[in-house]
This record gives C-alpha cells, structure tokens and sequence, in this order.
C-alpha cells in the first residue's frame, strides 16, 4: 500500500487547516478531535491548559489492562517570514508529497491516529487503544509536563506508548535531553574612558562562555558516549549573547542563553555543579576590583531524556509492525521521556523526516511514509483483538 486512505488525507488537510502554531490556541483542534472520536464510540477527558487557552486531549476505546497508547503534539512551529511557495495552512498535494505546515511534524501521524479510532471503534478491541493529543511541544514539552498529573490520575497503564514524531517509519529507542538556561553577569557601570576602573558585564559574559566550550571539551574527550547518536556526547551551546548601552558606556549587565543536550548517563545537577565551580573561578578576579560583580544562573525549561532497552518488548512489537528492524536515536527532542516517567514504555516511530522535512519552508509528507505508517497501526489494532 503507497497510496493512504481517503479518509486519512480528508483528516490531514482539515488538521492542516488548524493553525495550531505554539503561541496561538489549539481549542479548535481539541473541539474537532474530539467530536471525531466520540463520534467513534472512544470515552474522552479534556485537560486544560492552566489559563484555559489552550487544551489536551485523551481518549480510549475499549476496557482491561495492558493495550496500546498513540500520542501526537498538536501544536506547530511559525510559518511566518520562511518564505513559502504556497499557503502552509491549506494542504496541497503535489505528485506523492502532501504540502502544509505540520504535515511532518506532526499532524500526519495525528490524522493517522484519528482514522485507525474510526476503524476500532466499530468493533471494540479486547485491549484497550488509548490516544493522547497534547499541545506546546515546540516550545519545550510544556504541554504534556501540565497534563501529566490529569494522565496519571486517569490510571492507564498501557504495554507499549508509541509517540509518532516523523523517524522515517524507524524504531527511535532513545534522544537526549535538554535543559535550557540563562546566565545574568553583573557588573558596574561607568564611562568608557574609565574602564579599568569598572567591572565590564560583557567581559564576564565572554570568560562564561571560555567555560561553557571548556565543559563541552569534557565532555566531547569524556567516555560516556553513545555512538547510535550522529553526536555521540552531550553538547554544551551558547545560543544568543545582550549586553551594553552604548560603545561609552562599560556595561553593567550581560545575558547569555545557552542548552545543554545531554545523554542519560550525564545528570543535569552535575553539569550545574560543574558550571557553580567555573563561575566560583570566574569571578574571583573581579571581585577583588568589586565585590558587585556576579553570574547568576537560571533554568528556563527542560525536558527529559529517552532510552528504552533495544530489545525490550515494546521494542520488539514496534519493530513486528513498522517492518524495518533498525534501531535508532534520533537528535531532537520529543515527549516520550515523560511517559517513560509515567512507567509507560514508549517508542518514537512516525512517518515524515525531520532533518529534511520538518520546520522548513514548504514542509511536506510522502505519501508513501503515511501509507506506511497506516499499515503499522492497522497491524497494532489487529493485535488487540
């Protein structure tokens, strides 16, 4: 099969229609998926976002233990100022590939998900299929970090949670995690004619970020890595630098946001510690001109990593129905360590690339990627009966 249902590219193009990007509300979406899965015999629970802007949605079909849980994110990054050849919000096809913002990423496993609770719900499985659609994934995974205390007081406990973010239709049993941080360097201002005589803030931010690449050199020479990564160690990176009011002035403040992307066996409280000692270094010096001079850290968002044994069950029955046995880790972040946290097995495997097709002008999703993708999830329900 190459070619998806009708169904399913119906789905597609009315989810594309949904400009669900992060900074708007994904309500009409939850309005229109759960009217779809009521209307397919599956019992829903709505879970609001704390102002209410915003909601995710779970649903289940079927009753017992064990079965199978499909998650999607139904938000989407920013099409503006990309430069699109078409509407990213009005779905379009063009030979085998099917244009539109979150096509890939990933409202094609989405619609996949939708039709496959259409299919179950006119036969009941005798394990119950769950679904989860969250929102905010595109700005840290903040979405389903909210939903996670209505999902556990729901009680499912599924054998196996597939997150569908586009890995080619292969098996992803691990990512790293990600802690973004900021760092505010303090320091004194005055007149530039009399620098020596003040602690420049942009300084301190230049010596903060020596010890950043310093830490990344530990940890590129360190042997923890993991060589399924294209990046076999965790990554140290400074993302954006402000500091200063004009060329005169010695600057009394300077930002530095940077991430950390680290592998499981690297603890995020070691990196903090390690960063509280190269900062200790940092400013003995300027202290001893001003005792005003300081680095203050702080953590603005993280998410956790994922591992999952390759030959662990869930593994082994992800593999059974996506029919390619390659294991792989993939670069970017996804939702499924925090289902992992829930004591949910969780694979990454959905259709679409993401190095080539994701968050790019002009994103699109191969046909025959869908079709696969449909294939896998027809033979999962299959299982459940």
């Amino acid at each position: 099969m190459t070619e998806p249902r009708p169904e399913t590219l119906a789905l597609l193009a009315r989810l594309v229609a949904f400009p669900t990007v992060s900074a708007e509300s994904n309500l009409a979406l939850i309005d229109f998926a759960e009217h779809h899965l009521r209307q397919a015999g599956l019992v829903t629970h709505r879970l609001p976002s704390p102002d209410g802007t915003k909601a995710g949605l779970m649903a289940r079909l079927g009753e017992g233990r064990g079965g199978v849980m499909l998650s999607a994110h139904s938000d989407v990054v920013p099409a503006e100022g990309q430069g699109w050849s078409r509407s990213p919000f009005a779905m379009s096809r063009r030979g085998d590939r099917l244009y539109g913002r979150g096509t890939t990423d990933m409202k094609g496993f989405l619609a996949a998900m939708l039709s496959l609770a259409a299919r179950a719900g006119k036969a009941a499985p005798a394990r119950p299929l769950m679904l989860a659609i969250s929102y905010d994934e595109e700005v840290g995974c903040t979405g389903i970090r909210e939903m996670l205390p209505g999902i556990e007081a729901l009680g499912w406990r599924p054998e196996l949670c597939i997150v569908g973010e586009p890995t080619g239709m292969r098996p992803a049993i691990g990512h790293k995690g990600k802690a973004a941080l900021v760092a505010t360097c303090h320091g004194t201002a005055g007149h530039s004619s009399l620098a020596p005589r003040h602690v420049n803030a942009l300084h301190l931010a230049a010596e903060f970020i020596a010890a950043l690449r310093r830490i990344q050199g530990e940890y590129a020479a360190s042997a923890r890595t993991d060589p399924a990564y294209d990046i076999p160690f965790s990554t140290v990176h400074a993302g954006r630098m402000q500091g200063g009011a004009a060329l005169n002035i010695v600057p009394d403040r300077a930002v530095v946001e940077f991430e950390l992307r680290h592998l499981p066996g690297d603890a995020l409280s070691d990196f903090q510690d390690r960063l509280r000692c190269e900062i200790a270094r940092i400013l003995a010096p300027f202290r001893a001109q001003d005792e005003a001079a300081d680095i203050r850290i702080a953590l603005t968002n993280t998410y956790p990593g994922h591992d999952i044994a390759p030959d662990h069950p869930a593994v082994q029955e992800v593999v059974r129905h996506c029919g390619d046995p390659r294991r792989i880790k993939v670069a970017y972040g996804t939702e499924a360590g925090y289902f992992t946290r829930l004591g949910i097995p969780t694979v990454v495997c959905g259709p679409g690339d993401m190095e080539r097709q994701g968050h790019k002008p002009d994103e699109f999703l191969a046909l025959p990627q869908l079709a696969l993708c449909e294939r896998m999830l027809d033979r999962l329900l299959a299982g459940l009966r």
